[in-house]
């Protein structure tokens, strides 16, 4: 898996560009509207996979209001897939709404991951 560092570079690289951004954006939204994750009630930030130990530490450093909010959209999601339903379209997640609220957490810990590896690996 890249690190969400290198994701975020290469975001900030795409829209930098006006003639690069006039094509990525756009697929990207498309994209964004038929993967269906907002029609199950998530955000993007919730599909991030929380083994790595980076994210672990991104997710113990979320406030509590976040944390208990994420958990609750990700047992709705998984009540509605096994009752094999969406949320209807005035409760499903807008584009609007879906900000990313655990990619600065992990983009921190990120960096004192790596630097961390550096002073543990300092030669003397």
């Amino acid at each position: 898996m890249a690190s969400i560092t290198l994701i975020v570079k290469t975001a900030d690289f795409i829209l930098s560009r006006p003639s690069l951004a006039k094509v990525v954006v756009p697929v990207a939204k498309t994209f964004c509207a038929y993967a269906g994750y907002r029609e199950m009630g998530l955000k993007f930030d919730d599909l991030i996979a929380e083994e790595s130990p980076v994210v672990q530490s991104a997710l113990s450093r979320l406030p509590e209001d976040l944390s208990y909010s994420r958990v609750y959209r990700i047992l709705t999601a998984h009540q509605l897939a096994l009752t094999h339903l969406l949320l209807p379209a005035n409760k499903a997640i807008s584009a609007d709404e879906d900000k990313h609220y655990l990619i600065p957490y992990i983009l921190e810990a990120e960096k004192e991951a790596f630097e961390r590896a550096e002073l543990d690996n300092i030669n003397v």
